[in-house]
């Protein structure tokens, strides 16, 4: 039973790879004029085949693999990613920022007011021309 599980084996591997081998050419070229012919007559046969056969590769086999990878990648974030990003923001993340926030408001406020007042006591001397009076200038 052994021996013929390996002989179907065998030929179930070396069957499809002699149908490869018919299309081959049987038999090398003679002389060099014959191996110049040859390699002439593939150049051209690449010539002319080689764009449609790129562009069919491309537009049959690469884009469609390249929005597979996409569509997996985005179902990937938005089914297992976000959520976990997400709950980890609501429940870890924002409550200690949305407190701090709320400790600072009162002190932000309070230094904005001083610099108000100190801008109002410390007035720009009316000669000294703004910067953006000079840019204009320059641009005219």
């Amino acid at each position: 039973m052994k021996y013929f599980l390996l002989i179907l084996i065998m030929i179930g591997l070396f069957l499809p790879v002699s149908g490869f081998a018919e299309d081959q050419i049987s038999e090398p070229p003679a002389t060099l004029e014959e191996a110049r012919e040859l390699g002439e007559e593939s150049l051209e046969v690449t010539k002319e085949d080689m764009p449609g056969i790129l562009g069919r590769i491309w537009n049959e086999e690469v884009i469609p693999f390249w929005q597979r990878m996409w569509g997996w990648a985005k179902n990937f974030w938005k089914d297992t990613l976000w959520p976990w990003i997400r709950g980890l923001w609501e429940r870890r993340i924002r409550p200690p920022v949305e407190e701090e926030v709320e400790k600072r408001k009162e002190i932000i406020e309070e230094r904005l007011e001083e610099e108000k007042e100190e801008l109002q006591k410390t007035s720009i001397p009316k000669g000294i021309r703004s910067l953006w009076e000079e840019i204009k200038e320059m641009a005219q």
